[in-house]
Formats: C-alpha cells, structure tokens, sequence
C-alpha cells in the first residue's frame, strides 16, 4: 500500500508547483455546485451539505471516484505513471541487493527529519497552533475507558514498529553474529517513539491553525486515514504564506518516507524467497532479474488500485490484509515459538552469547506470558466488536467483497499452522524436538546465506 500513497503523494507535488494550488478554489472543472473554496470557509457553512475545495480535489480530481467497488472504471494515468516511477525507484534501490538499498536509506531515512523540522518551526509559529498542541497533550482521559483506544493504540505499534511483518527478521539477519541487537533495539524504540511524539507537534499544530481559521474546536479538523495528509494538510498549507513552498515540503517528507518503506518491504521480500532458494536467485544476473520479474509483476497488479474504484479496493486490502486478526494471530505464534517451543532460557542463552549481555527476566516474562495475554485479549475483543468496513460513513461494500476480504485474513493466519503442520508430518522425531529443530534451522540457514 506504500506505493500506491507514494503515487498519490507524487500527484500532488507536480500540483504543488502551481501558482494557483488547485484545492484552494473552486473555479476548477472538476468542481461540484457544492464547493467551498478556503475564501469563504466558515464554520456555519461547514455544517451544510457542502464539500470542501480540498475534498473535491481529492475526490474527483486524483482518484476520480466511482460510485463502488462494483464500478472500477479506467486506470487513472496520471496515478499510473506516479505508480510507475514508485516502482522504478524501488528496483533501482534494491536491484544489487542491501549493498544498493542501504546507500538509498542513508538519504531516504535521514531527510524527512530536515524536513519534519522545518515543518515543525513552521507548525509552531501559526496563529491557533498552540491550541492543537493542548489538545495534543492533554487528551480527554475519559476515552481511556473505552476498549477501541486500547486496541487502536496496539494496532498502532505493530504498524509504527512494523511487527509481525517480517522486515526486521530479515533485514535483522544481515548483522553480524555478535552484533549487539540488545542495543540496537533500544535505539530502534527511542528512535521511533520518539519521532512519532515530535511528529505529533508537526500535525496537530496545523490542525490548531485550521481550527482557528475555521471557527471550530480541533476535534472538527482532525482526521485519520488517507484524509488527514491528503485533505486536511494541504487545506492547511494552502491558508498559509507562501503556501506552494510548504507544500512542497510536506509531499517531499511523504513520498522519502513511503518509498523508503516500499523497498525495504520488497527487499525483505526478496530476501525470503533467495533464502528459500539460494541457487536460483543469488547468482548475480539471476537476482537482478527476479528483482525485475517482482517489481513489473506488482507494478501490473497495483494498476487496479488507480483505477477510478481503486480507492474502495484499497481500503478494503488495507482494512483486512494486515488486520488486527493478522497481526495479534502472528505474535501469539511468534511467543508460543520462541517462549514455549524453543524455550526462553534457550532464546536468552543465544542473546547472551551474541552480545555479551543476558536479557533481564522482564522479557522472559513477556515472551512467555504478557504478550501473548495482550494479544489474545486484544485478538477476541476485535472479533467480538468487529463492525464491517465503510468508506465516509456511507458507502457499504457488497457482501461479495466482505467475503474475499475475511479471505485476505485467513490466507494470511491460516498459513503459520498449515506449513507447521506440514512440516511436523515430513520431519521425524516428537512435536517438540521438530519445532526445535525446524526454528535452529531457520535461524541457522538465515546467518549461513549471509555469510
């Protein structure tokens, strides 16, 4: 799903160097009897049935929404070429392997934080901001009682750390056996955490400013999902002096932060399967072909997401793709592994041996017993008050489409327990000693091919 957000961020740079941004006005061809340019937006006009210039230009002039996923209509070129030169970038950064993507992530990882500062001064500087701010941290903590919160923050981590994902398995792999991967999580947390608190800053300062500029309190501007960076951000840069340069600044920070997770997915990826298959696809010209073979592939398939219904299959793929039945199904497997099969004291003993320092009790205790709790917990609350996907309070998929969505989701739990099974049937020996032996493999064959 990153390319496709890199493909819609794109769009909006090319717009961006437009004298006149075109989600400022309404004197646009794509524009409804029903838009409010940012001239007259008010908060007694916001409460009518109108859509905003910003909303428009969303809508029906980059996606060009159908009525439903029924109706996909034509590819979208404008989507498809941005699409095209996503991926473009993705094969060039990754063709040669992490040799070639670790250079690309010197530049893309480091960059966006120049621009989160620069948007960071900025956010602070505009009158209202500090209103966001306050609203930002200081929350109404009577939410806390309320189980989504909980489940949405959890969600949140797995999706902010990428967990369950397997890109820090894999690239992880590629460290040296002594490397201090005690360290190197620590950091990865400070890092993270701490740049989502600060981006926090950047965001809800601007909401501050539009809140002010609107009439109405924070919690009527903020939104989630593809409308807060795509809407209510360039509305916000579109209010500001010099508004084509923030612009510029914020897509810049997107379209780096999305493409340098795009490549790092599909490296991992393609390191899994040349793992799987060392002799056919690490042979230098046999890998920058199968590379090649992934990126056109995927390209052709993304091309009905840009199509004029793709929105609706993109929402759909991100709602239950990666759920929260994936993700919570995926660590209590991981902690049954690691914490039962293989044994924690195991586990502990080969940190110790690798970094020189043994993981303090605190973890044994999560692997064994916390998370897995956590996440089972959270795994049966989701199920209980599971409600079925919308888009805008209004659109309702076909039955057909929630089917092929739980299809999504089972395809990816139902794989963890089918290839156990498979490989408990093929390997002898009792139903531990083959999950031991099946998890050293792993972890054996993973430093093996790295050597």
């Amino acid at each position: 799903m990153y390319r496709l957000r890199a493909a819609w961020a794109l769009v909006y740079l090319v717009f961006s160097f437009r004298s006149q941004l075109p989600w400022a006005s309404c004197e646009n061809t794509w524009n409804t009897a029903n838009c409010l340019g940012l001239k007259t937006f008010n908060v007694t006009e916001i409460q009518t049935n109108i859509t905003s210039a910003a909303t428009e230009f969303w809508e029906r002039r980059v996606l060009g929404m159908s009525g439903g996923i029924e109706e996909l209509g034509s590819v979208r070129w404008e989507l498809a070429l941005c699409l095209l030169a996503s991926w473009m970038f993705c094969y060039f950064s990754i063709w040669k392997g992490v040799r070639s993507s670790g250079k690309v992530a010197y530049f893309t990882a480091t960059f966006p934080y120049v621009m989160l500062l620069i948007l960071l001064i900025r956010g602070l500087t505009l009158p209202g901001a500090w209103d966001g701010i306050y609203y930002y941290l200081y929350p109404d903590l009577t939410r806390l009682a309320k189980l989504e919160v909980w489940i949405e923050a959890g969600s949140q981590i797995f999706f902010s750390y990428s967990l369950t994902a397997g890109t820090l398995n894999v690239l992880g792999s590629y460290n040296d056996y002594n490397n201090n991967c005690y360290k190197d999580c620590f950091w990865l947390c400070l890092l993270n955490s701490g740049t989502s608190f600060v981006a926090g800053f950047v965001v809800f300062s601007v909401l501050g400013f539009m809140a002010q500029k609107q009439g109405v309190t924070v919690d009527n501007v903020a939104e989630s999902g593809p409308g807060l960076a795509f809407i209510v951000y360039p509305q916000a840069t579109a209010m500001m002096p010099l508004p084509q340069f923030w612009t510029v600044c914020f897509f810049l920070m997107l379209i780096l932060l999305t493409v340098d997770t795009h490549f790092v997915i599909v490296e991992s990826f393609i390191t899994t399967v040349s793992d799987l298959f060392p002799k056919w696809f690490r042979a230098p010209v046999r890998h920058e072909i199968f590379v090649l073979i992934i990126c056109v592939s995927s390209f052709l398939i993304h091309l009905t997401l840009v199509t004029e219904g793709g929105i609706y299959i993109f929402q759909l793929i991100d709602f239950y793709g990666s759920t929260r039945v994936c993700q919570n199904f995926m660590v209590i497997c991981e902690c049954l592994a690691v914490g039962w099969i293989f044994g924690a004291d195991r586990f502990s003993n080969i940190i110790e041996d690798m970094t020189g320092q043994r993981p303090s009790v605190f973890f044994k205790l999560c692997w064994k017993y916390i998370i897995p709790l956590l996440s089972s917990i959270s795994f049966i609350l989701y199920l209980v008050d599971y409600k079925h996907l919308k888009i805008n309070d209004w659109y309702t998929y076909p039955d057909w489409a929630y089917a092929l969505g739980w299809t999504m989701t089972l395809s990816s739990v139902l794989m963890v327990p089918l290839w156990a099974a498979g490989q408990m049937c093929l390997t002898a020996g009792t139903f531990r000693q083959v999950s031991i032996h099946l998890l050293f493999l792993v972890l054996v064959n993973q430093q093996v091919q790295r050597v």
